[in-house]
């Protein structure tokens, strides 16, 4: 028995002996290797979504931008067009028909 503390917790040290042990090396590190490089891909593949994502939020936010100014600008004109239903030139005066001012 040991007076490692730390000895009953996880690996006991043992290590395999003989003509096994280089083949169980070059095996830890092809996994290694393999793991390393689906990681990578991983991480490539998660980061193109995030731009891609984030390029689309993006346009939508330019697209709402756009159909909010031409909003705007259609209810202005329609208001000031709302006032005045038809106007005729009568003599070097204009005059309008179907206005009314209200509180009439």
């Amino acid at each position: 028995m040991t007076n490692d503390r730390f000895a009953p917790i996880g690996h006991q040290g043992r290590r395999p002996q003989g003509l096994l042990a280089p083949l169980m090396w070059l095996g830890g590190m092809i996994a290694t290797a393999v793991a390393l490089t689906v990681g990578a891909v991983l991480a490539v593949f998660t980061a193109a979504a995030v731009a891609f994502i984030a390029l689309f939020a993006g346009v939508l936010v330019f697209f709402a931008g756009l159909a909010m100014r031409a909003r705007g600008t259609v209810s202005v004109k329609a208001q000031r067009d709302g006032d005045v239903i038809e106007a005729r030139k009568v003599g070097n005066t204009w005059v309008t028909y179907g206005w009314e001012r209200p509180g009439r």
